[in-house]
């Protein structure tokens, strides 16, 4: 059974790792910096829903829990890319299993038709 800590989270590896890709949007840019650093133009065009405020606070929220890492060129007009870091890196494999399992769901229920269960 997985341990609790003092503010009841468990200590449960999964859990763990839920908390730490989970957001509106992480899980999304994440998968498509998985090749290419972007800016943050590029990255709004894969979450055009999210809000500037939204997305800035995930990229944030990444870059301070180690899985991004952002530059910032000292030149005119200013350029900033983002980039997974070596740690985001390691989110690989289960990045393509999600997009894998994804593919595999959602092309099952639109071959099924509306209502087919």
């Amino acid at each position: 059974m997985p341990e609790q800590t003092e503010k009841g989270y468990d200590l449960c590896a999964v859990a763990g790792t839920i908390r730490l890709i989970s957001g509106k949007y992480k899980a999304v840019i994440l998968y498509h910096l998985m090749d290419e650093s972007l800016r943050y133009s590029e990255i709004h065009r894969y979450v055009p829903y999210a809000t500037d405020k939204m997305l800035a606070q995930q990229l944030r929220e990444m870059e301070k829990d180690g899985l991004i890492v952002r530059t910032v060129y000292p030149v005119v007009p200013p350029k900033t890319e983002y980039a997974l870091t070596e740690f985001g890196r390691t989110l690989r494999p289960l990045l393509l299993e999600m997009a894998k399992w994804g593919e595999t769901y959602f092309l099952k229920e639109k071959a099924a038709g509306p209502g087919a269960e």
